[in-house]
């Protein structure tokens, strides 16, 4: 069943919710959990479910999407499985950026390969951080005769503006569909019903069933879908095919989370460090695959770490953290105290040692000596020099400077800043 799937994640929007992180990079490359990147989560969900026939559609600040990709998911030369990378290109038919999710799958229809009839096509965002058996939902969608199959989650009513809601009957045909909707009254027409919430097993307040944004079409629906004009599958394809084609919702349960916001990302990788995460990185059998780097175990002297994750090649001496996430060769200090802080780490060790400066006075990649950081991001490849305070305590959203921002109460510190020391915030 699954050699019959295409799988198609969507890399390509701009992420401007996201930004300063998405200032160098799109929104699938911004790293993840220490030594991942946000993409690796729907291409492990695709491998882990067979689904590896897998087209990547990017557009916006590229470049180190496509080396990650070019660097990690190498497949037999014998087998079926593949990551291909299609970019927004200049054609004969055109050559304007994609429009939409839609817009993105029209233009790259005559790239994706296949042969005879019946064939699904997976479609995924490429920001979502969940752990999910696509077999499942094509099981699901061939089972139940239908002609598109869009996963669901039930969300609470205050997060519906931000969705895309649906109500279905009994069967699960959805009846029903809107995007973000606003008003209170229309809201409330999307509310489980009680027969449906107690088979969720669902606590007495109000949920929405909400689109995941990960879709199973049959082949000659999406491919007759995509002969009109429309740009976005939750905005327009869906309701304009609601009550001519049959769609049903494939129910998940599980944890879910849309990276679309600074402290959603935020929030999502300190998760990381509770004891039991919602998000299980340690699932036999079902590995997120990352780029390997070879690198050394980390090491670390003399410190103080609680609830904390550790990527490999760091060294940290005599520091304190609580509460963090620490990237691949992060370098840290004597006296450095970190709370609630996500440092991405270094793409390659600039010189033996951990000292933040050398005998110039050039400040090195990571974080210096007797530094308090709180509440903060700190980008790939940031220098923070001596007995710097990081905070964004007192700052309003939105406050930026050289080298710092505030988004959603969270300072980030962008990639190859420099902060000098004695920098205080």
């Amino acid at each position: 069943m699954t050699d019959k799937v295409i799988s198609i994640i969507m890399g390509g929007g701009r992420g401007t919710r996201l930004y300063p992180l998405t200032k160098y990079r799109c929104k699938p490359a911004v790293p993840l959990a220490g030594k991942y990147r946000l993409v690796d989560i729907p291409i492990s969900n695709c491998i882990n479910s067979g689904c590896g026939r897998i087209y990547l559609l990017s557009q916006f600040n590229t470049a180190s999407l496509h080396k990650h990709i070019q660097q990690t998911y190498k497949f037999d030369s014998f087998g079926r499985d593949f990551v291909d990378i299609l970019a927004a290109e200049q054609t004969d038919s055109g050559g304007s950026w994609y429009q939409g999710t839609a817009d993105a799958v029209r233009k790259n229809m005559h790239h994706f390969e296949r042969q005879g009839e019946d064939y699904y096509y997976l479609i995924l965002s490429g920001d979502q951080l969940y752990q999910m058996n696509f077999a499942d939902m094509i099981e699901a969608h061939i089972a139940s005769g239908s002609d598109i199959t869009i996963a669901a989650k039930p969300m609470p009513k205050k997060e519906a503006p931000s969705l895309g809601v649906m109500r279905v009957d009994e069967d699960l045909n959805i009846v029903q569909f809107a995007e973000k909707p606003k008003e209170e009254a229309v809201i409330n027409s999307f509310l489980i019903g009680e027969t449906l919430k107690k088979s969720l097993n669902y606590p007495n307040e109000d949920y929405c069933l909400a689109s995941m944004g990960i879709y199973v079409f049959s082949q000659k629906v999406l491919e007759e879908a995509m002969s009109g004009s429309e740009m976005d599958f939750g905005k327009e394809i869906i309701p304009n095919l609601l009550g001519k084609k049959k769609l049903s919702a494939y129910i998940f349960d599980g944890y879910w989370e849309d990276i679309g916001t600074v402290g959603a990302f935020f929030e999502a990788n300190l998760a990381l460090t509770d004891e039991n995460p919602k998000f299980n990185f340690y699932l036999p059998g079902k590995p997120i695959y990352t780029h390997c780097r070879f690198l050394p175990g980390a090491k670390i002297y003399d410190s103080s770490v609680s609830h904390s994750n550790i990527a490999d090649g760091c060294v940290i001496r005599n520091a304190k953290l609580d509460r963090c996430v620490i990237g691949i060769r992060s370098m840290i200090g004597e006296g450095t105290e970190l709370k609630n802080v996500v440092m991405m780490g270094a793409d390659y060790y600039e010189s033996p040692g951990i000292a933040t400066s050398n005998d110039t006075g050039e400040l090195r990649i990571g974080i210096g000596k007797n530094c308090k950081i709180s509440n903060a991001i700190i980008d790939k490849n940031a220098r923070i020099g001596d007995n710097c305070v990081l905070s964004p305590h007192g700052r309003p959203d939105m406050w930026e400077n050289d080298f710092a921002f505030v988004r959603d109460g969270v300072l980030v510190v962008t990639k190859n800043a420099r902060v000098p020391s004695g920098t205080v915030l």
